[in-house]
């Protein structure tokens, strides 16, 4: 598994602008994401897929549908409330 890079990040275009919209969250590098100075979102790709990797606590999230996405999106809400 290895660090997402701009053309898998193409494919998940669409979500990284809604993870932008969310409030507090910084980011720092395209597709790396930051809440105060903590890495908060990141991405990685895999044979299997695109994932997610959010923090607090530690969890890796298949974003390679749309499910999953859902998933990620309602997860990082929570986080941040």
């Amino acid at each position: 598994m290895r660090h997402a890079r701009d053309e898998d990040l193409d494919r998940i275009e669409d979500l990284l602008a809604q993870v932008r919209t969310l409030p507090g969250l910084l980011e720092k590098k395209r597709g790396v994401f930051y809440r105060k100075s903590r890495a908060f979102l990141h991405f990685h790709q895999d044979p299997k897929g695109m994932f997610a990797d959010i923090s607090d606590p530690d969890a890796r999230i298949d974003v390679t549908e749309a499910v999953g996405q859902a998933v990620l999106m309602a997860a990082a809400r929570r986080r941040l409330s």
